[in-house]
């Protein structure tokens, strides 16, 4: 499959896991981006090679719309193909109510989760155009655009309600030019960005009101992702995807 994939916040958790499936699936050139974990960063693009696909590990910080550019201007010295995208990277600040959310804390969540991810969009579709060669987007936001995350992260919540909308406008913008944007929406997953929030019990915690009965895996998320990248989702655009066990 000779198509490009770029993911971001492929460091850890769904990321990584989506990057080490890609390369056994088939994808042969990925761009491991990273933030600030760089030793994760090269921990999955050692795991993407070893399979015999070939990783880039790009560094930046999304919040920054000179670093997404100068992040993709490093991707466009790569041999022009398809290309794929995974809208990941995102954070979550601590568990917190309505008197926590002061504006320099909402900020820095919008700023990663909201912002950069719409620019790392358009510097996709910019370069997916550029190259013609066409591609599809996954957007990754999470089931707390619908639920809310009252009493704990109502921002980050807020953030992915906006990644939601988005998609929905940046589908129907792009489907004539055959480029297709979906959603995964992961619920509870095991992942460290539970214990990034100041609850690593998190998931103990509520895997009893799961219909499941349990946390999900970042790699059940990959699958989902992978599978709206695929020819297989051929005739998917505009779709969410809920990986949350029924929550």
């Amino acid at each position: 499959m000779s198509r490009l994939l770029i993911i971001t916040g492929a460091s850890a958790g769904i990321g990584a896991a989506t990057a080490r499936l890609a390369a056994v699936s088939g994808w042969q050139n990925i761009v491991v981006h990273y933030g600030r974990d760089l030793n994760g960063a090269n921990e999955t693009a050692a795991a993407i090679e070893a399979v015999g696909a070939k990783a880039h590990v790009i560094g930046a910080d999304v919040s920054e719309p000179d670093a997404i550019a100068k992040m993709f201007r490093s991707i466009r010295e790569l041999p022009a193909a398809p290309v794929d995208l995974v809208n990941n990277a995102g954070i979550v600040a601590p568990k917190g109510g309505i008197a926590d959310l002061t504006p320099d804390r909402v900020k820095q969540v919008f700023d990663v989760n909201v912002l950069g991810a719409i620019e790392v969009a358009r510097q996709a579709v910019m370069l997916m155009r550029d190259w013609g060669q066409g591609g599809g987007i996954v957007n990754v936001s999470s089931m707390a655009a619908k639920l809310g995350s009252p009493r704990e992260y109502t921002d980050y919540a807020a953030s992915k309600g906006a990644i939601d909308t988005f998609s929905t406008g940046l589908a129907d913008e792009l489907a004539p030019e055959g480029i297709r944007v979906n959603v995964v929406r992961p619920g509870p997953i095991e992942t460290e960005i539970h214990a990034k929030g100041g609850q690593p019990d998190r998931l103990e915690r509520i895997s009893k009101n799961i219909p499941m009965g349990r946390a999900g895996k970042a790699e059940e998320c990959a699958e989902a992702i992978l599978w709206l990248l695929s020819d297989r989702a051929s005739y998917c655009t505009r779709s969410f995807v809920d990986v949350s066990g029924g929550r």
